[in-house]
């Protein structure tokens, strides 16, 4: 047997040209040389470093036995042909790994989907938003468009027919119709002159009960202003409100610097009731207005006085469409009656009459039309008023047409 010190460090003799390994050459197993298996794998020292192998490498592997096996140590063996398995694997080559993925890393990639989900609901959302909200101003701009051409077409025609007043002789109607228009658009054109226009022929015309007489004109009073002041306030307590506006402007003439305040709140009590007591006892609405709109100069209206100066214009509105156009006078007569129904002019025509007739001749006018559904709630609506048997039967005959379906095509 050989010197271990001549082998390879897998127990493999060097072969040469004229030799082959014998099983005399072999190597003695672990057991009888005392070692372990894995000792016998170590090189002893002295030995030489052997080449293209990996010395860490062990010289074989146990097989199920326990023996070590001897792999390359039969005859015949070569070592090329065993396709390089005795080449040590170096530490700079990996083998690749599948690593797992982990719960957090998937729960992160659910997160960010999640969140571009809801980026995308959110901006879809907004463009909704958007375009609803530009849905809505597009339909408000048009209706405003739609009430202005309305208004202009109303404005014209009580100018028109205003024109037509002022020609034919009826002044009163006629200012009724031009401070209607100058109310809604105070720039309308030929509305303001118009409005003088009848003015000077209201101031103008004569008549008898118009006729200046030496009593209407005072004679200058050289009484102390202190004096004029005092009767001044009695008039004023004793409810005499065309003496005591006559003596306070009497007043202001002679000195407009004594006692302004006092004077201009006496003033202003005395022109408030004046113009109440026009309205609501003498019936006349538009002298009432009138003191109303003065008092206003000098003191902020009270609730009562105010709404007498804003349902009196309402009123004289709604009668200057009377048996013109029946639809309007029923709109402005609705919003009067409800807070003062027993508000008249000199016709002697309540607010709440006015309404109901207006609204009654409103529904026949919807009838002529064909209009059977919205003539019966007007009729309808003027029942609910006030009972009128004749009104009844014509609601009846109108409540059929509707339920059959016999409207218009237009």
């Amino acid at each position: 047997m050989k010197n271990l010190d001549e082998t390879t460090p897998n127990g493999i003799a060097p072969q040469t040209g004229e030799t082959n390994a014998t099983d005399d050459d072999l190597p003695a197993s672990p057991e009888e040389i005392g070692a372990t298996p894995l000792q016998a794998a170590v090189p002893t020292t002295g030995t030489t470093e052997p080449t293209g192998t990996d010395k860490d490498s062990p010289a074989g592997e146990l097989d199920e036995s326990g023996t070590p096996e001897e792999s390359g140590q039969a005859e015949g063996h070569d070592p090329e042909e065993s396709g390089g398995a005795d080449q040590p694997i170096s530490d700079e080559q990996s083998v690749p790994i599948d690593v797992p993925v982990s719960a957090e890393e998937k729960i992160s990639h659910r997160r960010s989907w999640l969140v571009t989900i809801i980026i995308g609901l959110t901006i879809l959302f907004l463009i909704a938003v958007i375009s609803a909200y530009g849905g809505y101003r597009s339909g408000i701009t048009a209706r405003q468009e739609a009430e202005s051409t309305q208004l202009a077409g109303a404005l014209k025609q009580q100018y028109q027919l205003g024109v037509q007043d002022l020609e034919s002789g009826n002044y009163y109607r006629a200012r009724q119709r031009f401070e209607y228009v100058i109310g809604l658009d105070p720039l309308y054109p030929g509305a303001a002159e118009g409005l003088s226009a009848v003015l000077f022929e209201l101031n103008t015309t004569a008549t008898p009960t118009l006729v200046p007489t030496p009593t209407l004109t005072p004679t200058p009073d050289m009484r102390d202003v202190q004096d004029i002041f005092d009767q001044g306030q009695e008039y004023l307590r004793n409810g005499e409100w065309d003496n005591a506006i006559e003596t306070l402007l009497t007043l202001r003439k002679t000195n407009p610097e004594f006692s302004m305040v006092q004077v201009d709140g006496m003033l202003f009590i005395a022109l408030r009731n004046r113009g109440k007591d026009k309205i609501l006892l003498e019936q006349d609405l538009e002298g009432g207005i009138y003191d109303l709109t003065l008092a206003k100069r000098f003191g902020i209206l009270d609730a009562e006085a105010d709404g007498l100066l804003n349902w009196s214009q309402l009123y004289i509105t709604g009668a200057s469409f009377w048996e013109i156009d029946w639809g309007q006078a029923s709109y402005y007569f609705s919003q009067v009656a409800p807070h003062l129904p027993n508000l008249m002019d000199k016709s002697g025509y309540t607010a709440g009459e006015r309404y109901r007739l207006s609204t009654i001749e409103y529904g026949y006018y919807l009838a002529e039309q064909k209009k059977w559904c919205q003539s019966f709630e007007q009729l309808q609506l003027a029942l609910s008023i006030a009972y009128d048997a004749q009104v009844e039967q014509d609601m009846n005959t109108v409540a059929e047409r509707c339920a059959k379906g016999e409207e218009p095509t237009k």
